[in-house]
């Protein structure tokens, strides 16, 4: 696959993540994933489809300001990787940390599984101790 294909593939995805509160972010996951689609953050534990947009549609509600942006994007036969960045502004207290009006900026790495079209699971790391840093600082 190549770069364009991929991007085409994973952009709906990161659009859903990009200011999530402004959107349909349930419609456009379902658009790019399979429904028994699996969202794992460390081996053995992963969320459902339903449960990853929920999730999503939580960070919008805490971070009206939530961007998330593709910085590059590798391609493979049947695996995507992209680079992204995070950043967002907490309304209340945010992974025990007190609501204070700071903002965080974060690097992710997703590895995307696809069969077709579509997007079959995802293995993915976000800088979460980084952003709680930024917040307490």
């Amino acid at each position: 696959m190549d770069r364009e294909a991929a991007m085409a593939i994973v952009a709906p995805f990161y659009d859903a993540l990009n200011l999530p509160a402004t959107k349909d972010t349930k419609s456009l996951i379902e658009s790019v994933t399979t429904p028994d689609w699996r969202s794992f953050s460390r081996e053995g534990v992963s969320k459902t489809r339903s449960e990853f947009t929920q999730q999503v549609a939580g960070f919008g509600k805490l971070m009206p300001d939530l961007k998330w942006e593709i910085r590059e994007v590798v391609a493979g036969d049947d695996k995507i990787v992209v680079r992204s960045s995070a950043s967002g502004t907490p309304s209340a207290d945010f992974m025990g940390v007190p609501h204070a009006g700071k903002t965080f900026e974060i690097l992710a790495i997703d590895l995307h599984t696809v069969q077709g079209d579509k997007l079959v699971q995802v293995y993915h790391v976000e800088d979460w101790a980084g952003a709680i840093g930024q917040l307490k600082a």
